[in-house]
């Protein structure tokens, strides 16, 4: 089929946003605000002139995507969310992690983006709309490859395992799922896949967690920091001791990319909805995981994961709305209370 070109007769611009399509604006708009306000405090601490670089791409990348939601709100009459700004930001804040972390951060960071993008783009319609979120998922992903170039190339990283191709094809038998007792088969690819990117994902967020619980002003969000942060850490070992069992490598923690300042260069804010945010991408994560997972032993797993998870979600979420911090995205109308009045 081929595609309407822009401005042209079939174009669809003057239709009405759509609830996906607003509301994935929405997400791109506040994802992208927060991360620019780390984005430009690393740039206050950074000292790799390659990393340096890598950091100035994605921060433009990041107003690049507000300039563009802005654009399109702007024109349907939207409000622009509040998102965060430089007072969630302390610049003169002492460096509170290693230029390494921010690589790995990144990386972090622009899956979450492609998460969001991925899922939107086959539920967009309006073609400007399609348009940018295919232009924001592009541009990350060329984030991802100068990430993943710079990890190898400074040996930042360890690649996910490498197992034998298979002699032949095979059909499974009843034993198959099996993950406690019996004939307990090794971990298929898919498996090993999820299992090395849940770590990858949970290493750099319990660093993040621990550097924030380390800087936190608010006595209840530095303890629920604490808390994620040791749920985090069981988390990742369950992880690793399964590609160990089947002598498979798996990533390492980065805790000691965390400095020893104590005085913190964000908000209580910023750094509660980051960690929301980061938890809620694991819940989609895990959600994947248990999709294509063929043992009983990884299901439990992933299962108690994702209970700890929602009940951190819940407990940082009322502390966001005790504090009128929580912003909401667009909603449907409320019928009921338009009858009621």
């Amino acid at each position: 089929m081929k595609a309407t070109k822009i401005g042209s007769k079939k174009s669809n611009f003057n239709e009405k946003l759509t609830a996906p399509e607003m509301g994935k604006l929405w997400a791109t708009y506040m994802g992208n605000s927060m991360a620019n306000c780390l984005l430009t405090y690393f740039l206050q601490h950074v000292e790799d002139q390659d990393i340096k670089k890598l950091l100035e791409h994605a921060k433009s990348l990041t107003e690049e995507f507000q300039g563009g939601v802005k654009e399109i709100f702007f024109k349907e009459n939207v409000p622009i969310p509040h998102g965060f700004t430089k007072e969630d930001v302390n610049l003169g804040a002492p460096r509170l992690f290693e230029d390494e972390f921010y690589v790995h951060y990144l990386k972090y960071v622009a899956k979450a983006g492609l998460s969001i993008y991925s899922i939107a783009i086959p539920l967009m319609y309006r073609e400007d709309v399609r348009i940018f979120l295919s232009h924001c998922m592009s541009s990350t992903m060329e984030l991802v490859e100068e990430v993943k170039a710079i990890l190898m190339d400074k040996g930042l990283i360890i690649k996910p395992p490498i197992i034998p191709a298979p002699e032949q094809v095979k059909m499974a038998n009843t034993d198959y799922l099996s993950g406690f007792v019996g004939n307990v088969r090794p971990l298929h690819a898919l498996e090993i896949a999820h299992l090395y990117d849940n770590i990858e994902n949970n290493v750099t967020s319990k660093t993040l967690i621990m550097a924030f619980s380390q800087v936190a002003k608010n006595n209840e969000i530095r303890e629920l920091f604490v808390k994620g942060k040791d749920l985090t850490n069981i988390a990742v070992e369950r992880y690793i001791e399964k590609l160990h069992h089947d002598s498979l490598p798996a990533p390492s923690f980065i805790d000691h990319l965390v400095t020893t300042s104590t005085f913190s260069p964000f908000s209580d804010k910023i750094m509660l909805f980051h960690k929301v945010d980061m938890f809620s991408m694991k819940i989609r994560a895990f959600g994947n995981s248990l999709a294509l997972n063929g043992r009983h032993d990884l299901a439990l797993l992933y299962g108690k994961s994702l209970m700890n998870i929602s009940r951190f979600v819940k407990d940082a979420s009322n502390i966001l709305m005790k504090n009128g911090w929580m912003e909401i995205p667009p909603e449907a109308t409320d019928r009921e209370n338009l009858v009621s009045k």
